[in-house]
């Protein structure tokens, strides 16, 4: 357990040494200026891909002063990335003018062949390239173009016995680390910004949302979908009756990326240097160390990740609860090619049923991965057929008097039978006439404005958990495929299945428990 051994300069010391001293206006003052006294002071903790990628887009924020970081790994260049370089060049970019050639160590290494089928750039991570990272984001824009003030840490039970005055925690961890670290930040009253999914197990993401709503801390998952355009437009669409009653959606991604279906590895391998094993594995139940959990391909072990399901059905299903007001479903079963012990399956078909609610009928909702697909639907054009049959992901509603189909997220909307009426309107251009870039994410800025008193995230823990609840249940029915499994949310239990239950709420490791 490790910090940088500096004095802790808090945030009344911050300011009012910043009232004594005479800086240019475009440091202090200005538009879009926000004191030292107001900011929010905020702690990463698990600086992989997503870790880093976000603590960027949080350092480029005026509301928010990043003050530490925590990962359990020094520092390393083994995470994936989406194309060469990818996380020097953000690094570069975040910097600026001036910083062209910064950071030639971290470089990438090469790739890696993770699958048969799906190669990656590798990437840098890790608590000091992270603190290099923000030390010189904030160094680039002070007058002494310096800047020594982020401290890193190996443990995030340290880092928030030492960072009294912290106000926030960004959360991009394994899965299996997203509650205990959430729970214990909540119960000091920091707000939370977590990675999704939001919890690894059933009885994780029900304490996650009662704490959250006893500590009245604001709490976020980085999913947009509650609030897109997309959203919206589809949620007016089946309003107005554009489809009829919806009885049936079928949603599916081409993921995993990452080996699933495999055994546990029989040989143990030396720890690296630089990487902490027993707290990585956590709460989880020990094992010896061997490269086929880390990094990035933990997401097919049980004990660590969620599947393909518990990574992408987060974003959609975000957005699919919101449309059609779902709650928790009454039963759920899952099919799949052969079953392995400690990994999900390569591909599967989850189907979960929900009740009537609000006005809205009874709905079964089909989840497909590993490259397996709905039927195609009849009567839909050339060109969508062609959409349909290579799209490696989306979407389908399908009602009484129409089918309403997309992209994943729900883009690219067509109507069948097709109407004037409905139409999804044009994606608006960006500078030179291109298409536009996604937009910047609408989830955090909600955060920010909830911690500052503001309403309440619609990716709150709290609105998140029935999403939550239905996805770790759709996880709990790939592990145990075949079986019809009736959910009880009042009791929490799987009312036909006591080895279904095993799973609902399992203990952590001794050592680690809340």
């Amino acid at each position: 357990m490790e910090n940088t051994g500096r004095h802790r300069i808090t945030r009344r010391e911050f300011a009012a040494a910043a009232a004594l001293t005479i800086l240019p206006r475009h440091v202090l003052g200005g538009p879009g200026y926000v004191a030292p006294s107001d900011k929010i002071t905020l702690a990463s903790i698990g600086l992989g891909r997503q870790g880093m990628v976000v603590t960027m887009d949080l350092l480029q924020r005026p509301e928010i002063q990043v003050v530490a970081v925590c990962d359990v790994n020094q520092g390393s260049k083994e995470y994936a990335e989406y194309s060469s370089n990818a996380m020097l060049v953000a690094a570069r970019r975040l910097l600026g003018p001036g910083y062209e050639d910064w950071g030639p160590d971290w470089a990438s290494p090469g790739t890696v062949q993770l699958t048969k089928s799906f190669s990656t750039s590798l990437g840098i991570g890790g608590r000091e390239p992270a603190r290099k990272l923000v030390e010189a984001y904030y160094g680039s824009r002070s007058p002494s173009g310096s800047y020594k003030g982020c401290r890193a840490y190996r443990d995030f039970r340290e880092l928030l016995d030492k960072e009294a005055d912290l106000d926030a925690v960004y959360v991009a961890t394994p899965d299996h680390w997203h509650a205990p670290i959430a729970l214990a930040a909540m119960r000091r009253r920091k707000h939370v910004l977590g990675q999704k999914p939001m919890a690894h197990s059933l009885g994780e993401a029900r304490r996650m949302a009662e704490v959250a709503r006893e500590m009245r801390v604001a709490t976020s998952l980085t999913v947009n979908n509650p609030t897109s355009q997309a959203t919206r437009l589809i949620s007016e669409w089946i309003a107005d009756g554009a489809i009829g009653r919806v009885r049936e959606v079928h949603n599916w991604s081409n993921r995993p990326y990452w080996p699933q279906a495999v055994d546990r590895p029989k040989e143990a391998q030396p720890v690296p240097a630089n990487l902490d094993w027993d707290l990585w594995v956590g709460p989880a139940p020990m094992r010896p160390y061997n490269k086929a959990y880390l990094p990035f391909v933990w997401r097919g072990w049980y004990d660590f990740g969620c599947g393909s399901f518990g990574d992408m059905g987060c974003y959609s299903f975000a957005g699919l609860f919101k449309v059609l007001d779902l709650t928790p479903p009454l039963s759920v079963e899952a099919c799949s090619g052969e079953s392995y012990e400690e990994t999900f399956p390569q591909a599967s078909i989850v189907h979960l049923d929900f009740p009537e609610h609000n006005g809205r009928a009874p709905l079964r909702l089909s989840w497909y991965d590993g490259g397996l697909h709905p039927p195609r639907p009849a009567g839909i054009t050339e060109q969508d057929e062609r959409q349909f049959r290579h799209r490696q992901d989306g979407v389908l509603y399908v009602g009484d008097k129409g089918i309403l189909l997309g992209g994943f997220n729900g883009d690219n909307l067509r109507i069948y039978p097709p109407s004037p009426k409905y139409q999804a309107p044009p994606r608006p251009p960006a500078a030179g006439g291109a298409p536009a870039g996604p937009p910047r994410d609408g989830a955090i800025e909600r955060w920010i404005a909830a911690c500052k008193g503001g309403q309440p995230s619609l990716a709150s823990f709290e609105a998140q958990a029935p999403v939550t609840e239905a996805l770790l249940l759709g996880c709990l029915a790939q592990r145990l495929p075949g079986e019809k499994m009736l959910w009880d949310r009042a009791s929490m239990k799987v009312t036909n299945s006591e080895k279904a239950n095993a799973f609902v709420d399992p203990p952590y490791r001794s050592g680690y428990e809340l």
